[in-house]
């Protein structure tokens, strides 16, 4: 029986996502407190996020959520990875910028070692990606969408999306509009 690439692309790209994450789970956590949380969305799901993607873009008149929308709709499948709004309840911590956790939780802010868990499950996940030679991205424009829906618990604010790619050159250079993030509205 012969196999051709173009037939496999999506089971592949599957493939790699579930290992990737299974590298969130085993990703190393502050005092072990397994605070983040992963998905997999493929099929109609994935099309899901590119609605929200695309409203999100007019929405917010921002060129990079529709550009990265486009990106995501020619992908087989992303990565969702998120982290939990729970702090670690330390007295004396103040690596979030207030004097506790207590202050912290009154401010709305969010937990630097949370935030810290979630970065390091990333690295996990995208070095997964890497070594299976998957074109991937981390998406801050997927997260965007996910965390207005129904995907994650509603104490996740903070969240990412990686979708994987399996194509003769990878879809997430050459983007185009909005490939590099200087507007110059703040200034």
């Amino acid at each position: 029986m012969l196999r051709y690439v173009e037939d496999m692309e999506a089971e592949l790209a599957l493939a790699t996502a579930e290992k990737m994450v299974a590298a969130i789970k085993t990703a190393p956590k502050a005092s072990g407190q397994d605070k983040v949380v992963a998905a997999i969305a493929s099929g109609s799901d994935k099309d899901r996020i590119v609605r929200k993607m695309r409203k999100l873009g007019e929405e917010y008149e921002e060129e990079f959520i529709t550009r990265d929308a486009g990106c995501l709709e020619k992908c087989k499948c992303v990565v969702l990875v998120g982290v939990r709004d729970v702090p670690h309840g330390l007295d004396h911590c103040g690596m979030c910028g207030f004097e506790n956790c207590a202050e912290l939780r009154k401010a709305g802010g969010n937990c630097a070692l949370t935030t810290t868990d979630l970065g390091i499950a990333i690295g996990s996940a995208v070095s997964i990606a890497a070594d299976s030679r998957v074109d991937n991205r981390v998406m801050y424009s997927v997260g965007k969408a996910v965390s207005q829906m129904d995907i994650f618990p509603s104490d996740v604010r903070v969240c990412y999306g990686i979708p994987l790619s399996i194509s003769a050159k990878s879809i997430f250079f050459d983007r185009g509009p909005g490939a590099v993030l200087i507007s110059g509205k703040d200034e």
